[in-house]
């Protein structure tokens, strides 16, 4: 038998899924589960994954948000049974290393994507180097984010950034609304390169930093790289494979 450790959002969807499957299962401390099954929408599973991934259990998204585009379908079937047929994905996050204006610095790692954004009337001033060259002297817009694959078909896509498959082994890097340089679309780089980005004009103009759902304001500057060390596990019904729904989203004009 299958040991399950059930996380529930609370939204009224989730609360009344809460209430029907915890009459027929046992809901096991983390620590004795064998998997992590998750009800929410997309941010509460970012949320519980960037808070238990350190058990090294695999994730089982039940959506009960809007989109859930990280999330199975809803349904009361043989959970047991869903999870034994269940296919894995193996996913690693982004880990960000940044510095504000007072100096502090800051740790955060995130699933789907990273932006740096402006947090005034003033435009962003942004200088990106990666791999310690230098790819824009002077990015002047709203922003710019980093997505992973997992994370391409939300913000990024949004953005006019490009669709990655999740075994791409790569990053997009996507301006936000740019205004200097015009024609500059972004760029897709390897999962192995180390960016620096740097605000020009910190003082001036200021800018938040977003890493999936968490959100830190007067960075000066950013270092964002591959985090290797951790390697995330999601199950996916074969209808609402990951894979399946980026190559779907893919198609779409």
């Amino acid at each position: 038998m299958i040991k399950i450790n059930f996380t529930f959002d609370k939204t009224p969807s989730s609360l009344n899924f809460k209430k029907k499957i915890l009459k027929k299962y046992k809901n096991y401390p983390i620590k004795q589960a064998d998997c992590i099954v998750v009800a929410g929408g997309d941010g509460f599973m970012l949320q519980t994954i960037k808070k238990n991934y350190i058990f090294n259990k695999p994730f089982y998204g039940i959506n009960c948000g809007s989109y859930g585009f990280l999330m199975n379908k809803l349904n009361y079937k043989d959970i047991f049974l869903k999870l034994r047929k269940s296919k894995k994905i193996i996913i690693n996050p982004i880990k960000i290393k940044a510095t504000n204006l007072k100096n502090d610095k800051i740790n955060l790692i995130a699933i789907n994507e990273i932006s740096l954004f402006r947090q005034s009337k003033q435009t962003a001033s942004i200088q990106v180097e990666i791999n310690k060259k230098l790819i824009v002297k002077k990015l002047i817009g709203d922003g710019i984010l980093i997505s992973t694959p997992a994370g391409s078909t939300a913000y990024n896509y949004s953005a006019n950034g490009p669709i990655l498959s999740l075994n791409s082994g790569k990053l997009a890097l996507t301006p936000i609304s740019p205004f200097r340089p015009r024609r500059w679309n972004g760029k897709i780089i390897s999962n192995r390169s180390i960016i620096n980005i740097r605000n020009l004009s910190p003082k001036k103009r200021p800018l938040a930093l977003v890493a999936d759902n968490i959100e830190k304001r007067n960075i000066k500057m950013i270092n964002v790289r591959n985090f290797k060390k951790i390697k995330v596990t999601l199950l996916y019904d074969n209808s609402t494979n990951l894979i399946k729904k980026i190559k779907r989203e893919q198609k779409k004009k």
